[in-house]
């Protein structure tokens, strides 16, 4: 079992349907672990995660969790648990892994759009924009610690490793 560790909001109910489709296709068991709080709440859910017989995190990038990187990070290396991150940060907090959007290159991004607006654009006639380029972020540095081997052929499509 590998725990989804997430907001609940509409948007992360979508990623968490879609990274349910995703488990079911590898066989793996997915359960969703949701914090609305910081501290009794966040608690929760990682003594929760320990109970079972869970394998691994998959962790939804929220303000709580940014907030908690360190410690979310710590939680995973110390159950020995292999974590992935939709945010590089909590890569450089120690965590395993992150597949996410290149966050600067959308706020560049962003920055057309408010300089169409400031000139008279309606933003309601502005296209929606999804994210087009992503980064992949690993540290072997935990991986060494969690026992777990990265493949060469994921190590040379790494945008950063952390040694």
């Amino acid at each position: 079992m590998t725990p989804y560790v997430g907001p609940d909001s509409a948007g992360s109910s979508l990623r968490f349907k879609e990274i349910k489709a995703a488990a079911q296709t590898l066989g793996v068991k997915l359960e969703s672990l949701e914090v609305r709080g910081s501290n009794p709440d966040f608690e929760s859910a990682l003594k929760t995660a320990t109970k079972g017989q869970v394998q691994g995190l998959v962790v939804a990038s929220t303000p709580i969790y940014r907030t908690h990187r360190t410690r979310l990070a710590n939680f995973a290396e110390k159950n020995r648990l292999p974590a992935v991150y939709d945010d590089r940060e909590l890569v450089d907090a120690g965590g395993l892994m992150s597949y996410a959007p290149n966050y600067p290159a959308m706020f560049r991004r962003a920055a057309t759009y408010v300089d169409k607006i400031l000139k008279g654009a309606r933003p309601a006639d502005l296209a929606v924009e999804q994210p087009t380029q992503f980064e992949l972020w690993l540290n072997l540095k935990t991986a060494k610690q969690l026992g777990v081997t990265i493949p060469q052929s994921v190590l040379y499509r790494a945008d950063k490793v952390i040694k």
